[in-house]
């Protein structure tokens, strides 16, 4: 559910845009006026007032935001305007870059959207970047890593909700097996995780857990500093539990000494019309504390009266 507060008179795309327009004009930035306007509209309506902006202006609104906007706050505002799709190749282009095991906006974005969506991005990718995703994934990582993240980013899974709880039961003693030998890149659980849908993979964990008694992250726990255990745990939770993965991604973001502000961005800027409602709800029960203060405690200034307001509340 979306924590999105649209109000019932929205103004035209153009009157959007032209007010963003004085928010730019003077000596000083209205901030307010920026966030009163962009955090309160969907996606479709923040599409029509950059093309708006365009038509009356001459110029892209990302720009004028760009020149206009500084640190966590610009990010946050500049991701947000662009269209989903768009936004997600962004993210994807600077998760290849700089892989690790603390950046996962690659893994989410592959495993966490339909294979609609996931299509979309790489269409996107194309026409921003003129390369395609599995290239840049390919040249920008390597070895064990590379065999799972091409074909993660290639899938094309069925959305269906059939399952077959045989091919669940034999395909859970496979990764078993695999898993028990440590042979944790072979090709197989390559296999299963990038091809199968998403009902299907429930299933077979399902049958994983019920047949060997432990849920299969745990298994793939042996070795918490193996950066490739690390992405099959985020891949499995990614794909079953994606509002409990979100919750504990950015749980982590806030509690860590040191914030990490492109994580708390990337996961309030990618959920808030999707699924944020109910990442704030298990945000509370696991931690007995709103996810607003908990993000008001951590960040400051403009950039946190934007978060807020995505979440569904504002500062006062």
């Amino acid at each position: 559910m979306s924590t999105l507060s649209i109000p019932e008179y929205v103004p035209s795309a153009a009157e959007d845009a032209e007010q963003l327009r004085k928010a730019f004009a003077g000596w000083g930035t209205n901030e307010k006026l920026i966030i009163s306007i962009l955090a309160h509209r969907s996606a479709a309506q923040r599409s029509q007032i950059r093309q708006a902006y365009a038509d009356i202006f001459g110029e892209d609104l990302l720009k004028s935001l760009n020149k206009e906007l500084t640190h966590d706050f610009e990010k946050v505002v500049l991701l947000w305007v662009l269209e989903p799709a768009e936004r997600d190749a962004v993210l994807v282009y600077d998760s290849a870059r700089k892989w690790g095991p603390e950046d996962r906006a690659l893994i989410e974005i592959a495993t966490a959207r339909s294979s609609d969506e996931l299509f979309a991005v790489r269409r996107a990718y194309h026409a921003r970047y003129k390369r395609s995703v599995e290239e840049d994934v390919a040249a920008h990582t390597k070895g064990d890593l590379r065999k799972l993240l091409v074909p993660l980013v290639s899938a094309y899974r069925y959305e269906g909700p059939e399952v077959n709880q045989t091919l669940a039961k034999s395909e859970a003693k496979l990764l078993h097996e695999k898993i028990g030998d440590k042979s944790y890149a072979d090709e197989e659980i390559i296999r299963i995780l990038s091809t199968r849908s998403k009902a299907q993979l429930a299933a077979t964990f399902n049958a994983y857990h019920n047949e060997y008694g432990n849920p299969i992250n745990k298994d793939l726990k042996s070795d918490p500093k193996n950066h490739f255990l690390l992405a099959l745990r985020a891949i499995t939770k990614c794909i079953t539990s994606p509002e409990k993965y979100f919750e504990k991604a950015i749980r982590l973001a806030i509690s860590k000494i040191g914030t990490d502000e492109e994580a708390v961005t990337r996961v309030i800027s990618t959920r808030a019309e999707i699924d944020l409602k109910v990442i704030k709800d298990l945000y509370y029960k696991r931690n007995s504390v709103p996810l607003a203060r908990a993000i008001k405690k951590d960040t400051r200034g403009d950039y946190e009266d934007f978060l807020i307001a995505l979440i569904g509340e504002e500062n006062a």
